[in-house]
Order: structure tokens, then C-alpha cells, then sequence
């Protein structure tokens, strides 16, 4: 991770991750439009002005603003050999002191999915949590019906550890969710998580 005036920058074998730019706003725009009946069933109902230009530099902002400040990590995903945007992966709500955790959230394309692109950026993601920022305990959760997610981050060294009723709006309703988390210090099994 580069901080300070040089920007936070993680590079995985396919792949680099980069907090948002004002300059990704087209190509981020093209890929959620593209994708939207792919990500409609998993995600917050999005607002009218979603895809807008005015929204999206409020999102750059933010990451900004959240990388500045230590409570979120929000990068882009980039293919390393054409420079293509791929999705996004967020860890957010940071915690520090005695929790010492982070919240994981991702999104990739719909023509960008099961290529393997999210485990290796949950990879890079978490290896850096672990060993720059000190976490301990990386949590994830996602709809019990959304399999593709679930083994993800099975594959990824999260464990499963319950249900929360009513968790998150998802498409417009309040929905229950599978709970998972990745420990740095992990008596449950393999979490040898780090870069590929």
C-alpha cells in the first residue's frame, strides 16, 4: 500500500487494485449499466441518479476521504495486461481498537464473473489487511441463495458463522443473510490468505 502523497496501489498476478479516479467514470458507468440485470438481485435498490457523473464524483470523494482517514479501503479492479475495469471490492467499516476488523463487499461485471478475478483481489485485499493495516478479523456476509458468492468466499479462507435476520435492503427489501469471516489468527481451519 502506498499512502500520503503517493496513492494507495495493491498489483495481484492478473491484476490491479486503485481506489476510484475521476477519470474511471465512463468506463465504471459503461460496466454497471452492462451488468445491471446481473447485480439488480444482490444489491441495494440503486437511485435515480446512480449512474450519473455527479454521483459518481461524490464516490471518488468518499474513497478519498475513506483511504485519508483509515475507514475504508474502496478499489477498483483493473486487468493488468489491457488496463480494463473489472469490478470493485470495498473494505469498509473499519474498526480499531479492541475489534481491530473490516467489513468486505465486492461487485465484478457480468462478463468479468467467475474468471477467478474476485478470489485473487480478495486475496491481495485481505494479505494486506492482515499484514499493513494489522486487522484481525475480516467479515463478509451475502444472500444464503447466492451460491457464486457463498463458495467465494469459501475458496477464500472465510468460514461460515451464522445468519443475521434482516441484515441489509437488497433490491428493495430487508433480506437475511449468511455470515462469514476471515481471521488473521485462525484456530478453524485454513485461511492462508495472501496474494496469488
Amino acid at each position: 500500500m502506498l499512502l500520503g502523497k503517493r496513492r494507495l496501489k495493491l498489483e495481484t498476478e492478473r491484476l490491479r487494485l486503485r481506489p476510484p479516479a475521476h477519470s474511471d467514470f465512463r468506463e465504471w458507468a459503461a460496466l454497471r449499466r452492462a451488468s445491471q440485470d446481473y447485480l439488480t438481485p444482490w444489491e441495494p435498490i440503486w437511485s435515480p441518479d446512480h449512474l450519473s457523473r455527479k454521483a459518481f464524483t461524490n464516490r471518488v470523494y468518499w474513497a478519498q476521504r475513506s483511504v485519508s482517514g483509515g475507514s475504508a479501503i474502496p478499489l477498483f479492479l483493473f486487468r493488468r495486461d489491457d488496463d480494463v475495469l473489472l469490478g470493485a471490492i470495498t473494505l469498509d467499516n473499519i474498526r480499531r481498537g479492541p475489534a481491530q476488523a473490516g467489513t468486505l463487499g465486492y461487485w465484478t461485471g457480468q462478463s468479468f464473473a467467475r474468471q477467478g478475478y474476485m478470489r485473487e483481489a480478495i486475496g491481495a485485499l485481505v494479505h494486506h489487511a492482515f499484514s499493513r493495516l494489522d486487522l484481525s478479523r475480516i467479515e463478509a456476509a451475502c444472500l444464503p441463495e447466492n451460491a457464486a458468492s457463498r463458495g467465494l468466499l469459501e475458496s477464500s479462507g472465510f468460514k461460515y458463522e451464522g445468519v443475521a435476520q434482516s441484515y441489509l435492503q437488497i433490491n428493495g427489501r430487508w433480506r437475511t443473510h449468511v455470515l462469514y469471516a476471515c481471521l488473521r489468527s485462525d484456530r478453524r481451519g485454513r485461511t492462508a490468505v495472501g496474494p496469488a
